[in-house]
């Protein structure tokens, strides 16, 4: 009996659950284009060339700053990226959730492409992987606040075009955010092998 309390309970909060993603998704998703549509729209596409153009930026940076880091910072980030991608299609593919618009087409209504599973969101994860490897590599304000405002409008974005429930967004971003700090913490610990040990024949 005890564990079938248990097991109602998990349904009873699985559904209170889907009911308030659900809610949510209406409530940011418009039932008709509206004139702030493209603005999000120009930001969910925005991910492809940001995730382009970062370590492109990096490299630029390193080569007029004469930079001795720039490849650490760029395995860096390319370590962030890959690991957000893979445990990003990982959880896809296992979990395999339907999208909002496809679960409720009379409820939430499509403004964006979105065409694998919902749960976690990929542009979200690859936007907050970005955003806090950025951070990370250079820790100034004037790159830590850009980064996590564009990353968030991006997450945003993908629960007002009715291509992601809100759960799947925060999960991306959690993904994303820790997805680089496992990075750097590697990326640490990697190059700090790498570094030459000082001989007893230099005393």
């Amino acid at each position: 009996m005890k564990l079938l309390a248990v097991f109602l309970l998990f349904i009873s909060l699985g559904i209170h659950a889907q009911n308030i993603d659900l809610e949510i998704s209406k409530a940011l998703n418009p039932n008709t284009v509206q004139p702030e549509t493209k603005t999000f729209q120009f930001f969910s596409n925005s991910i492809t060339p940001v995730l382009i153009a970062a370590p492109v930026a990096i490299f630029a940076i390193g080569e007029i700053q004469d930079d001795p880091d720039m490849a650490k910072k760029l395995t860096e980030y390319m370590g962030a990226f890959a690991i957000s991608s893979v445990v990003t299609v990982g959880l896809k593919n296992t979990i395999k959730r339907e999208r909002p618009f496809n679960a409720y087409p009379d409820e939430v209504f499509k403004y964006s492409s979105g065409g694998s599973y919902s749960f976690p969101s990929g542009h979200t994860s690859s936007a907050f992987s970005t955003a806090t490897s950025l951070s990370l590599i250079y820790p100034k304000w004037y790159v830590i606040a850009p980064a996590f405002t564009w990353a968030g409008l991006v997450g945003y974005s993908r629960v007002y075009l009715g291509v992601h429930y809100p759960s799947d967004v925060l999960a991306g971003a959690v993904l994303g955010t820790g997805s680089a700090y496992l990075s750097h913490y590697l990326n640490k610990k990697l190059w700090e092998k790498k570094k030459p040990k000082l001989s007893l024949a230099y005393y």
